[in-house]
């Protein structure tokens, strides 16, 4: 048998889906379920993204002080970043080391739109610092802040259709702080939104290897953290 990298990513998505789809049967207890999901999420980031990358459920803090809510998923820098803690599964990270932040459900429908946006908004509305940095060749200005990607993460859906008007009308916000920027249904697709708040819902069938290629796009043009 040869080898097959459409074969190779294929196999990747139907992994995600069966896992997700065993995560939602095997427990009975929606705490279960949800803890469950989340954890399928962040094990397909913390196998797939650059090792510069880490993935983990927690909170984030600014130097102020201030906290956001829990996390289910967030991507830190692991290069350069210090964890401000991490000890028995409690994990806070600064907020200058996020990239990216994700909810994790085992369906979409506009009550858990509104719920991640909040989610993502408390990081956003963090204070972010940015220092000169030091290179053999003298010191650099410091770093422009990177915005901070936010997203939704789930197996199923409310909607029928899935990828339909009623999900764009959930997640278009006037607030920015809140504004979605990706997510993944994976029995389902994927959705979008670029610089201008305009979403694109992609229908297909491997969605969940779709997404996270996209993922890894939208992180290598943040650079590096402050």
């Amino acid at each position: 048998m040869k080898w097959s990298l459409p074969q190779l990513l294929a196999s990747l998505h139907d992994d995600i889906e069966h896992r997700l789809a065993t995560a939602r049967k095997a427990f009975g207890h929606p705490d279960a379920k949800g803890e469950a999901s989340e954890a399928v999420w962040i094990q397909l980031f913390e196998a797939y993204l650059p090792r510069r990358y880490s993935a983990l459920n927690a909170y984030v803090v600014d130097s102020k002080g201030t906290f956001s809510e829990q996390i289910d998923a967030v991507i830190f820098d692991r290069q350069y970043s210090p964890f401000v803690f991490n000890y028995q599964g409690q994990t806070v990270v600064p907020a200058e080391s996020v990239y990216a932040v994700f909810e994790a459900k085992q369906t979409i429908n506009a009550a858990q739109v509104a719920y991640a946006q909040g989610k993502v908004a408390s990081v956003r509305r963090l204070h972010r610092t940015s220092l000169p940095i030091p290179t053999a060749a003298g010191i650099l200005q410091p770093k422009p802040l990177h915005a901070v990607i936010g997203g939704l993460l789930s197996f199923e859906s409310d909607w029928s259709p899935a990828l339909g008007q009623p999900l764009i009308s959930s997640l278009v916000v006037n607030d920015a702080d809140r504004r979605l920027d990706m997510g993944c249904i994976a029995a389902h697709g994927t959705f979008g939104c670029d610089n201008d708040g305009h979403y694109t819902l992609a229908p297909q069938q491997k969605s969940a290897t779709a997404f996270l290629l996209e993922l890894i796009a939208r992180l290598q043009d943040l650079a590096t953290a402050p």
